[in-house]
């Protein structure tokens, strides 16, 4: 068998800007996403850790951190991780992203959520475990992205449902997320020059344009319109009517 990835990679080119995705079946039976890079491509399994391995016989390095730390605190003793461990958990985070933003590719948006949240979660845990602050910072830094893309999962699943109040509340609750962790960092001023909040910010305004009228709004609009119609007659049955369903509520 030829060792040439060219003859693997020919039918499937890269392309610059493009992320290029892909779900294989495996030679074990199981199935597996490709991602295309501009060298090659990243092959992954769809479940625990994105390569297979199994550190420890954990199903990741998070896993196998988290025992020792709870096998720790009932020692009454404090678990710490060294800058060489927290490095290793940066570098298993990089796997997972590579797996989210493919899953996100491939529309699988509750993958998107779950791997997004697993490195929600490997942040937390440095920042209560890493002995020095800078090295909390070095994987602190991408909460802002994760946050946004673990919104995009949960608002796009909303969406796919066609439930655009859903989606809205999901990608406010996302937004406040960030600029809560801004704030926590002492970082107020990034909220006015977050790329993760301006994006989240213009995507929330095309949902609302996008979002049916209830059967209020559409009254509310047609008494505004009535009101500078001058066809005061009519805005005036409307208004009772808001009133009135007002008044159920």
């Amino acid at each position: 068998m030829s060792l040439d990835l060219n003859d693997l990679l020919g039918d499937w080119p890269h392309e610059p800007g493009m992320i290029k995705v892909r779900k294989i079946l495996g030679n074990d039976g199981k199935e597996k996403i490709q991602l295309r890079i501009d060298l090659g491509l990243i092959q992954m399994e769809t479940t625990g850790r994105p390569d297979g391995q199994e550190p420890h016989n954990f199903e990741s390095l998070l896993e196998y951190h988290r025992s020792r730390a709870r096998r720790a605190e009932k020692k009454g003793e404090k678990y710490m991780l060294t800058a060489e461990q927290v490095g290793e958990l940066q570098q298993e985070g990089i796997q997972y992203y590579h797996r989210y933003i493919s899953f996100f590719q491939l529309n699988d948006y509750v993958g998107v959520i779950r791997d997004t949240q697993r490195n929600l979660d490997m942040f937390d845990f440095v920042a209560e475990h890493a002995d020095r602050e800078e090295l909390i910072g070095t994987v602190e830094q991408f909460t802002p992205y994760v946050l946004m893309m673990n919104t995009r999962g949960k608002a796009s699943i909303e969406i796919e449902r066609e439930n655009f109040p859903g989606a809205i509340a999901k990608i406010e609750e996302g937004m406040e997320k960030i600029r809560a962790f801004f704030n926590n960092v002492e970082s107020p001023d990034a909220v006015a020059n977050s790329p993760e909040l301006g994006f989240l910010g213009e995507w929330l305004e095309e949902i609302r344009a996008r979002t049916p009228l209830t059967k209020l709004e559409k009254m509310q609009r047609e008494m505004d319109n009535a009101i500078a119609n001058e066809a005061y007659e009519r805005a005036a049955e409307l208004r009772d009517q808001i009133n009135a369903m007002h008044r159920k509520k």
